[in-house]
């Protein structure tokens, strides 16, 4: 019955190394855009958060409100850009897991 143990925990083990691996490539994950105009650059972090904003110089040329434009509108580019990486990390984690689950004995 021991082996039967093992199995067990090595799936166990397979299973929980595959989520900590998911977590890793998430915090991983960071996008940089620049606006059409070269004025501003914003980077996120995998859940859309700002983490880098650097505007070229010039930039407080363009008034207060349009700078502000180009901040929010290229963030979320940037968001929406890291957002579709964590969307691809998420498939194919549920693929690669979904085989794990499916290796267990007993099933298909």
């Amino acid at each position: 019955m021991s082996w039967a143990m093992d199995e067990l925990e090595a799936r166990a083990n397979a299973q929980l190394n595959s989520m900590y691996e998911l977590n890793e490539k998430f915090a991983a994950i960071s996008v940089r855009e620049t606006s059409a105009d070269d004025l501003v650059t914003v980077e996120v972090d995998g859940v859309g958060a700002m983490t880098g904003l650097w505007l070229a110089p010039g930039a407080n040329e363009v008034g207060g409100q349009r700078l502000g434009e180009l901040i929010v509108g290229t963030a979320a580019l940037a968001a929406q850009r890291a957002f579709a990486k964590r969307a691809l990390i998420t498939e194919e984690f549920n693929e690669s897991f979904a085989e794990l689950l499916d290796s267990r004995p007993g099933s298909g």
